[in-house]
């Protein structure tokens, strides 16, 4: 970011006096060095700090504070949830912006109530009760987005949600509509502005939670596809759309006044490649394990039902968990043609160079490099190798999802089949051959390509249009059955003789074990033997079924996450194995010595 110069030598005298609300938020701080870089206004800074704080490091605080020693700048203590104050704030000015306090995520619904709604209502009331000529709110591209659809190119004809899954969203929607429905009253032209995923220096809550989860390993999973498209905003621009919307109101635009502009920089890109943009640039690895959403979705179910059934008490969020996955695994992306239209926005930064400039402002939280970056892709991992690096692995990694969740779906329907169906397993058995041998029967009666058949059906028949359209929708939607050769049930030679290797190097050994047993020598044998025989006893005698069931979903989650944590996992266990050394020395110490020799 570049440093700003003495912009109030020989200043031209200022037009008037504009306020902005919220203009120590994130989107505020620009906002305000804009208008004092136009050198075209006096600029009211209000907000609800009690006193102003300033970073002199900070290029922003320092025109700021330069602007408050010539005169050009005041601070202003305001609570929006208080009309006297605003009042007191905005009288005698010309152009409010009004920027929403930056609520924290965990407040109630009461307070963001009045902090947003309420206090949208209080400004507007203010500004006509002070004769203020316009308005333009802060408003986001989130009012229009619920959730549960993609959003490609959307206008500003796009309507509200009838209904909407987060709390913030749904009052920002109503802050809006309050705005925009006051335009014109009282001589008071409004407009809003909704920017999508805005970004830059100074970010204080997508980034640093961005950069937490990137320490704490969260970041190497991606929600979805990872195809999906954002909009993004760079702050500048945001700050920029802000200046050029007042001018368009300055004029009494008819198109402008009571309407809402999307505000993008115009360059859609996929979320996560923006975010790993934005981790490389830091240091940090980039997202690379795909996640299906709904498995997220039931894994933040399954934590909020454990969280009410163990009574913890959770703080009510601004945006659920729900609504940052749909964010993140959503196509969401904005035309804002009108914006560029209307109030003549164009983007002042690129995209990339405004990913860049943001890696830069945050480069004091960047990864240490001397950290070793123990999750090396181009370094095959230990459950790869425990898995033997082939099918096995690819399906219990979840190296593709699809081809996974068939495999786990599959096994689950077997163990419902022979083991939950309340059958015998020479019954389950049985039946399943006797299905199996019914469907292949079926299958080889299906003539090779049932689209050939149907259409010649209908080729026959007088044609007329509706039919026609008919035959062009088979012609599209058919489909060819293809035959199994049957080289699909044969079993490689390769493949049998592993297998009988397999059996016979497991009879063998235990066949070794066993005369070590008859012999009577080795008594560590004997007491593992028969450990394992009792717990087998136990096991198939009274819980075969869950111990199989447990086995079913251990194996499909614990080398999963074996991959991911391994550093960590190996941690934890090297320090189990000590202490359980040491432990184990010395309660032997407590044994007589042939005692301690045959534990030993």
């Amino acid at each position: 970011m570049a440093l700003i110069d003495d912009y109030w030598s020989d200043d031209p005298i200022p037009r008037g006096t504009c306020v902005v609300i919220g203009g120590r938020g994130f989107v505020g701080r620009w906002l305000v060095f804009r208008l004092l870089k136009l050198r075209r206004w006096v600029v009211r800074v209000a907000d609800s700090s009690q006193s102003l704080q300033l970073d002199p490091s900070s290029p922003l605080d320092s025109a700021l504070s330069q602007a408050l020693s010539s005169g050009r700048a005041s601070y202003h203590s305001v609570d929006v949830r208080h009309r006297p104050q605003i009042v007191g704030s905005i009288e005698g000015s010309s152009v409010v912006f009004y920027l929403d306090v930056e609520a924290a995520h965990d407040q109630d619904f009461y307070t963001c109530y009045m902090n947003i709604v309420q206090g949208a209502k209080n400004v507007i009331d203010a500004c006509r009760e002070c004769k203020v000529k316009r308005l333009i709110y802060y408003s986001s591209a989130d009012v229009v987005f619920d959730g549960s659809c993609d959003i490609y190119s959307a206008t500003e004809s796009i309507p509200y949600p009838s209904k909407y899954n987060d709390m913030w969203s749904e009052l920002k929607a109503q802050a809006e509509a309050l705005v925009l429905f006051a335009n014109d009253i009282d001589g008071l032209l409004t407009c809003a502005l909704r920017p999508s995923n805005v970004f830059g220096p100074g970010e204080t809550q997508f980034m640093p939670f961005l950069i937490k989860q990137a320490k704490s390993g969260w970041t190497k999973f991606i929600v979805g596809t990872g195809e999906n498209m954002s909009d993004f905003t760079y702050v500048e621009n945001v700050a920029h759309a802000h200046v050029c919307a007042e001018e368009a109101l300055d004029a009494r635009s008819v198109s402008v006044a009571g309407k809402a502009f999307f505000v993008t920089n115009s360059e859609p890109m996929k979320f996560w490649k923006f975010v790993s943009l934005i981790l490389e640039g830091l240091g940090y690895q980039r997202p690379f394990i795909k996640l299906p959403v709904m498995m997220v979705h039931y894994i933040l179910l399954f934590g909020e039902w454990l969280h009410k059934e163990l009574g913890v008490t959770k703080h009510n969020h601004m945006r659920s968990s729900h609504y940052v996955v749909s964010s993140a695994s959503r196509t969401r992306t904005f035309d804002s043609s009108a914006a560029r239209e209307q109030i003549g926005y164009t983007p002042a930064v690129t995209l990339e160079e405004g990913i860049s400039r943001t890696v830069e402002s945050f480069s004091h939280l960047a990864r240490d490099p001397s950290y070793m970056d123990y999750t090396n892709l181009s370094e095959q991992s230990k459950a790869d190798k425990l898995l033997g690096s082939g099918k096995v692995a690819d399906i219990l990694l979840w190296r593709d999802e699809k081809t996974t969740f068939t495999c786990f779906l599959t096994l689950v329907l077997l163990f419902y089949w022979f083991f939950l169906s309340g059958r015998t397993f020479i019954s389950s058995t049985a039946l399943l051959l006797l299905t199996m041998t019914i469907v292949s029967l079926g299958y080889g009666y299906l003539p090779s390509n049932i689209l050939v058949r149907s259409i010649h059906d209908l080729s026959t028949r007088p044609t007329t249009l509706k039919m026609n359209h008919q035959l062009c929708a088979l012609i599209r939607c058919g489909f060819s059955v293809p035959v199994a050769s049957p080289s699909c049930f044969e079993i490689e030679e390769n493949l049998v003789r592993e297998s009988i290797r397999s059996i016979v190097y497991v009879w063998n050994r235990g066949i070794r074990v066993s005369r070590l047993l008859a012999r009577g020598e080795d008594w560590n044998i004997f007491l593992k033997a028969a450990a394992y025989l009792c717990f087998l006893k136990f096991v198939i005698a009274r819980h075969l079924t869950t111990v199989l069931g447990a086995a079913l979903v251990f194996s499909f989650t614990s080398f999963f996450v074996y991959e991911q944590y391994e550093a960590e996992l190996d941690a934890i266990v090297k320090v189990v194995l000590n202490r359980t050394r040491r432990l184990k020395g010395q309660v032997l110490r407590y044994f007589p010595i042939y005692v301690g020799s045959l534990l030993l």
